[in-house]
Formats: C-alpha cells, structure tokens, sequence
C-alpha cells in the first residue's frame, strides 16, 4: 500500500539530507509503528506519504514514495486525499471549521458525498472516539488532548485507505489514549486500512504494531522488522522492555501482561533484599523536600507571549514558606459558563514537585494559567510568591513564576536557535551562553542557525524550556512537557529539573505521562471534572490507580515499585 524506494529528502538551506535510503514497504491492511530518537526525520518521513513533502514543506525528494499506486511526487496531497488522511502533531493547524460537528463533515464535503452518508459517518466518529458529548462546542474551548481526538476523527469520516499519524495519543490521557489506539485498531483489523505512525510514548503502542521501521540516527538507513526484533536493538525503548533486558528476559516482552508472567522471580528477589515499601528506595522518596539555601540572582522568565525583549531585571525575591498557595479556587469559563476548576485548593513549597494528572478536560492547564494570571479566579484565591497573579503586573510577576505552555512557538520567534538564546540571555540579564548551554544539555546536535520551525515538535519544546529555564524562576510550571520527547531527551528533562529542585526551585507540571510522574514527582494532584480527587505522595497516589499507574507497578505489583532504574538499585 505505502512504497518508499531508496528516499532522500533534503530541505532548503541544509547541506546534508534529513533522512537518506528510506527503503520500506507497508501492506494493505497493517499497523507500521516509525520510531527513533527526536530529530531523526521520522515526522519527513510521514510527510512524504501524503505528498506535504516536498510539496508543501519545499526542498528536494530523491527517490520515490506510492501510495496505493500513486506516486507523491506526480500527485499533490489535494490528489492524495481521497486515499491518505494525515494527522500532524499540532492539532490546531489541522482546524478549518470552528465546532466539532463541523470539523468532522468538513473532509467529507470537500471530498463531495452525499448528506445522507456524512450525517451517518459523523455520527459513528462520534462514538467511536467518545466526542458524543462534544459535538457542538467551539473547537478553541476544547481541551488539547479533546483536539486531537477530534483532529483524529475529521481524517476518519472520509473512510480513507491509509492513514498517517504523527504521535497522535502525545496529547491523550492514558484512558483516552487507549481508546484511540482501539478504534485504529479496529480500523485496521475490521476494514483494512493500512495505519503509518510515529509515537514516542512506545509504552502506549508497540502492542498494537504489527511491524516497526526503526530510525537509529539521522541519515541512518531504515530497520524494519517485528516489534520484539527491532526492540532488541532499538535505542529508544519502552520500560517494560528496559525491565526485560535488566532481568534478561529472553524474548523480550512488549506488555504488562508478558512482563507479569515472568515476574514472578523478579518480584522474590526484590522482596527479599528491600521488603514491600518503597521506603528507603529512590532517589526522590526517601529524602525531605530541599529547601532554598541562597536567593536567586536572575529574573524570572516571561509567561509564554512573544513579547520577551522588553522584560526587564528585577531585584531577586526571597524564598516564602510556599512557593504558591490556592485556596478554594473555582473558575468558569465562556458563554456557556463551563466550570474549569471546582473549589480547589493546593500548596506548593520550595523544592517541591508536583505532577497534575487526570482526563483531557480536568482542569489542569486552566490551574497553571490561574498560577501566572492568564485565568482570574470566578472565586477563590491564589498567591504566588506573595502576590496574586492575575492582579500583578508581567513584569512584577515574572519574577515569581515562569510557564512552559503546551505549544512551544508561543515562545519561539526569532529565525535561528542562536538568536532564540541571546535573547533569553539578554531577558534574564544572565550570563551569555546560558540558554545555549541548557539547549545543549536537553537537545543536543541542534545547529546555532536552525530555523526554530524547522525543529521537530519535541525539539521546539526543549528550546522553549531552555528559554525559560534561562532565567530559573523560583516556581516553574510545564504543561505537557514532554510532548514530542523521546526517552533520552526526557531523561535529559528529568536531570535538569532534579537539579532545579535540588535548588529550591518548585516545579508544577501538568502531564499525562505516567512514566514522567513516576520517576520526577514528590506528589501527584489528580483532578476530574475540575475537583481534586486524590493529593499525596507520587507511589500512593499512582499504584491505587490502574490508570495513571506506569507499567513497572503493574508488573511488580503489590510491591510498589514505580521506575526500572528504582529496581535496578535495589537489585544492585
């Protein structure tokens, strides 16, 4: 069905091709799973099958890429619609129309079926992915992982014979996620569609792959193989495979389920050396919250508008009791008065990190925009640093709080990495070379002149966090920030922010990343429907809940152990 013949895509500008001898083939009927480290070309890779590439991105494609018989580069993606629908990694930029019902007619119209067939093929979108409910709320009020899913749905009304999926579960909870994954699933066992996806979150997919093409490095040549071969040597791996090769579980398993068979001695051995708690293990767990032993000396970063140059430096602030403190805060939101959050109240001190978790919709970027002001408060109260944010100046209060948002361009305007750094040197007044030292720490190989949209999703990301690390704000907050990261960039992320908060600095991220959560967080705030449902400890919080539990407590239950390198100490 997809056909890639010794590819090579070089873009405009660059010296050297971006992926180099693509030599694969996907059947009719089978779900490919592309994987490899953040920058490799896997997103030029899907591009190049619904002809976006070069047509649309520009640049030169040697080679040749057909689908269903269709050559890409004779065929425009208008003419490759009908066979091919492609959803990227923004979901935003795949909108047209303003409601969700909308959305999903909007392919089918263009494509010029009758009414009586797009009336029921919405209706059956609907259910599929659980967007019933949805139907006639504005697109912009939706939350991120409601937007993929909808983003999803409006390529699946046109019954296309291909789909092409650029990490399409990145923005989902975990329930959410996997329903997805069944209804792709579904598509291809029940109707034959041939499914062609990138993901990084391999704990959330490679069950489902019938094959994987694998690539290793930049201009490496494809590995293509079945999922447990190519796991084998793949550099990007899930932790059930990690557990695998630590306890040298020949073949490899790729799910729980497997992983739980064996276990068995695993879960002995493990007893017997450290008991049932996890008292005493980790490096996070067994140790207080550090505090702050000196004040800051930089300027905390913006929040998120483009607007950065004309921040100022302001004196340091010293640390308070809390870093932030909320209080019975309720927020409603838009016409339709939908409530966001409901009485919730939250305390953060320094050094402390807190994952917020729970369902797309919960309320849990609506509470960090409330953290930096974005929000006001329909009643409640909220205090960061001694101030509330929504009555404090930008200035003022970015020297209390800094945020990552969900879509790193809202950061990101200058035309070259390096001119991306000297500016967030120059609006944190820190050294120069800092910003281009954490870019490196988080994402290295990057040119100084890259353009930041030439950048992957995951690799905008960690410039963004670089950025406003730059100027190391006492209260930190990331919402999704591991979006579009492969696993050694995120353990790059999980080094930089340990250190923040070995620092004093407090850390707030809002994730659907369970395996993040598990290996980062002192204490999990799981919300639903705007409410608080559960806040304590990270080990308590996660093992009670099927859902939000990563897959080494699944496997290792009832001992509560939460990340591989926790039952490689232990072991060690």
């Amino acid at each position: 069905m997809i056909r890639f013949e010794n590819v090579s895509v070089t873009y405009d500008g660059q010296r050297e091709p971006t992926v180099r001898h693509i030599d694969f083939e996907v059947p009719e009927g089978e779900l490919v799973l592309l994987v490899g480290p953040s920058g490799v070309g896997k997103s030029t890779v899907l591009g190049a099958v619904s002809g976006l590439v070069p047509h649309f991105t520009g640049g030169t494609l040697r080679g040749r890429v057909t689908v269903a018989g269709r050559d890409t580069r004779t065929h425009k993606p208008h003419e490759l619609a009908d066979v091919v629908g492609t959803v990227g990694q923004d979901p935003l930029a795949h909108f047209v129309t303003d409601t969700v019902e909308d959305e999903l007619a909007y392919g089918m119209e263009s494509l010029g079926l009758a009414p009586d067939v797009m009336r029921r093929r919405v209706e059956e979108t609907l259910d599929l992915l659980g967007l019933a409910d949805l139907r006639n709320r504005p697109i912009a009020t939706l939350s991120g992982g409601q937007q993929q899913r909808v983003a999803i749905g409006s390529v699946l009304t046109p019954h296309p014979q291909v789909l092409v999926l650029d990490e399409p579960t990145s923005a989902l909870d975990p329930a959410a996620a996997e329903e997805v994954l069944a209804v792709l699933q579904r598509l291809v066992h029940d109707l034959g569609t041939t499914v062609l996806m990138a993901e990084h979150r391999l704990e959330r997919v490679i069950q489902y792959a019938d094959h994987v093409v694998l690539l290793p490095s930049p201009g490496a040549a494809p590995v293509l193989g079945t999922p447990a071969d190519v796991m084998a040597i793949s550099p990007v791996t899930p932790p059930v495979v990690d557990l695998g090769r630590l306890a040298g579980w020949t073949p490899l398993p790729l799910t729980v389920r497997d992983a739980r068979r064996r276990a068995a001695d695993l879960r002995e051995q493990l007893k017997e050396r450290n008991g049932d708690s996890l008292q005493g293990r980790g490096e996070l767990r067994d140790q207080p919250h550090p505090t702050r032993s000196r004040p800051q000396t930089t300027t905390p970063t913006p929040l998120g508008a483009p607007t950065r140059r004309w921040f100022r430096r302001t004196p340091s602030t010293p640390p308070s009791p809390l870093t932030a403190e909320v209080r019975a805060l309720a927020v409603t939101r838009g016409a339709a008065r939908i409530r966001s959050l409901r009485k919730v109240d939250l305390t953060v001190t320094p050094g402390e990190t807190i994952a917020l978790m729970g369902r797309n919709g919960a309320g849990k970027s609506t509470l960090l925009n409330a953290l930096v002001g974005l929000v006001h408060p329909t009643s409640g109260e909220v205090r960061v640093g001694g101030v509330t944010p929504h009555r404090t100046a930008p200035p003022d209060l970015i020297r209390h709080v800094g945020l990552v948002p969900q879509e790193p361009l809202d950061l990101l305007y200058a035309d070259t990495v390096a001119a991306e750094c000297a500016a967030a040197d120059a609006d944190a007044d820190a050294t120069p070379g800092t910003c281009r030292a954490l870019v490196t720490e988080l994402l290295p190989g990057v040119s100084d002149e890259t353009h930041p949209r030439d950048l992957s999703e995951g690799q905008r990301l960690a410039l963004a966090l670089a950025v406003v690390l730059t100027a190391r704000p006492p209260l930190l907050l990331l919402d999704e920030p591991t979006r579009g990261l492969d696993y050694a960039a995120k353990a790059r992320l999980v080094a930089v922010l340990r250190g923040l908060a070995a620092e004093g600095h407090a850390i707030i991220l809002a994730t659907h990343d369970v395996e993040l959560a598990a290996e980062l967080a002192h204490r999990v705030l799981l919300l639903a429907e705007g409410e608080v449902i559960a806040d304590g400890p990270t080990a308590e919080v996660v093992v009670s809940s099927p859902s939000f539990a990563p897959q080494v407590t699944k496997i290792l239950a009832p001992q509560q152990w939460l990340t591989v390198a926790q039952v490689e100490q232990a072991l060690a």
